[in-house]
């Protein structure tokens, strides 16, 4: 696509961070869990990390090409280099995943949309600038992350409240890129707004978001920032920095403009400007089953963040799309499901797909207890509503007791009364009727309840 610049695998084309890696966080969390499963792309990670405090970032350059070394290499995929232009969903015995990322767009992107008989939905994202390390006034930036979290990795550009207003008013005011390539309304994406048009949400929209100054202090002046820019390492020798958070749709000559207003980088050099590209995702729980398989063709599976369009972190899949980390799981789910309707297997002398062979023994093994579906059903729905019954039952049960107890105090004097030794002929009566009840009631099952009932009225009755 436009957005892209090499003809490596995964190229990272907004962020180059992965997010967190605490495991109170729910990035951290999902990497822990893909290290365990021994996750390849977590490897080709760790091997271009970059700086970055508590998260995962890479060098976008050596992360692809590592990428696209392991795919070269591995036994088991076979690389077609070309451009794919349709589905031919109606192949015989063809299985087919689609993991061609947001940016999909072309001959695929219209064939996706006559199979799914639906527009995708689509919205606008955009990358941040890059500056050079060198261009920066290390006199004005301090080095540290956010609560100290680990090293002191990102350079920080603080404002004061009156150079933050100035830098509030040129950006409001800032001339946009026009957009000519989507038909419709131009949305743009929450979790990766342009700055600009965050920035017109209000004045202290920015200072709640990528420009929050908390976790940090000026050692310039030993007090916290009113509003803070971040600069985050670009690749391993820190000769790169992008803007954190400052994904535009500025006229590039309006970037170098408002963004030199950023203390520390008023004679900023920029290697790359911010740009604007446009994402496209299924609407999913519309088209597809929750296998990730699509309704109109069910040999026709989805994965990566092309599959949904309400996230977006940062980690790829091996198609090279920018994904979000449920995206990772949802490429698990469709490959392990890809697998179980593709791999044949033997079973009972008949080949089969693992999707088939589960259903079997799962029908052989009712067929050998001798109940069906139906039946087990129904025993169910009656074993549910004996359970009910029975705890009914009990309830009731505990609650004459309580009353025959009571009864007992009263009659033996354990509430004051001196004749301790004496008990009342009609208490007597009414606790051995009770305790007949209790009797009839539970020897009676579960069709007892009427006379239970009856007990305790008379008890009632004659308590009072």
């Amino acid at each position: 696509s436009p957005a892209h610049k090499n003809a490596d695998f995964a190229e990272l084309v907004c962020s180059n961070s992965l997010k967190a890696e605490r495991l109170d966080s729910a990035s951290g969390l999902l990497k822990a869990e893909m290290r365990l499963l021994g996750s390849s792309l977590l490897e080709a990670a760790e091997g271009c990390r970059v700086a970055a405090g508590g998260a995962l970032a890479v060098d976008r350059a050596a992360f692809a090409a590592g990428v696209t070394a392991l795919v070269r290499a591995e036994a088991h995929i076979r690389l077609v280099l070309g451009e794919v232009t349709a589905l031919d969903e109606t192949a015989p015995d063809t299985l087919i995943l689609v993991a061609t990322g947001p940016l999909t767009e072309g001959a695929l992107a219209e064939d996706i949309v006559r199979l799914t008989g639906a527009r995708a939905l689509a919205f606008y994202d955009a990358a941040a600038p890059i500056v050079t390390a060198d261009s920066i006034d290390r006199e004005k930036v301090f080095a540290a992350s956010r609560y100290g979290r680990g090293t002191a990795d990102y350079l920080n550009c603080p404002f004061d409240k009156a150079g933050y207003e100035a830098f509030h008013a040129a950006l409001v005011s800032a001339e946009r890129a026009p957009l000519h390539s989507f038909d419709g309304p131009q949305n743009v994406y929450e979790g990766c707004m342009p700055i600009e048009v965050m920035a017109r949400r209000g004045a202290d929209t920015m200072r709640y978001g990528p420009l929050r100054p908390v976790g940090l202090t000026n050692p310039h002046t030993g007090r916290r920032p009113w509003a803070n820019v971040q600069l985050r390492a670009e690749n391993a020798a820190c000769t790169m920095y992008n803007l954190v958070g400052f994904q535009t749709n500025l006229k590039f000559g309006e970037q170098e403009r408002v963004f030199r207003m950023i203390p520390g980088l008023e004679h900023a050099e920029f290697v790359r400007w911010g740009v604007m590209h446009r994402n496209t995702f299924l609407n999913s729980p519309a088209l597809l089953e929750t296998d990730l398989s699509l309704q109109k063709a069910p040999n026709v599976f989805f994965a990566g963040q092309i599959s949904r369009g309400d996230d977006y972190r940062g980690i790829p899949v091996f198609t090279g799309d920018i994904s979000d980390e449920d995206a990772v799981d949802r490429y698990l789910l469709a490959a392990t499901e890809y697998e179980l309707r593709h791999t044949q297997v033997e079973y009972h002398g008949k080949y089969m797909s693992l999707e088939e062979k589960r259903e079997m023994e799962l029908k052989d093994l009712l067929d050998e207890s001798g109940w069906n579906i139906r039946e087990m059903y129904n025993y169910a729905k009656d074993e549910k509503k004996e359970k009910k019954k029975v705890k009914k039952l009990e309830e009731k049960r505990k609650k004459i007791k309580k009353r025959l107890m009571k009864l007992e105090q009263l009659t033996s004097g354990s509430n004051g009364v001196n004749s301790k030794k004496k008990k009342n002929k009609k208490d007597t009566y009414i606790k051995s009727e009770m305790n007949k009840g209790v009797d009839n009631a539970l020897s009676a099952g579960y069709s007892s309840f009427q006379a239970m009932q009856q007990a305790m009225e008379d008890f009632d009755d004659d308590d009072d």
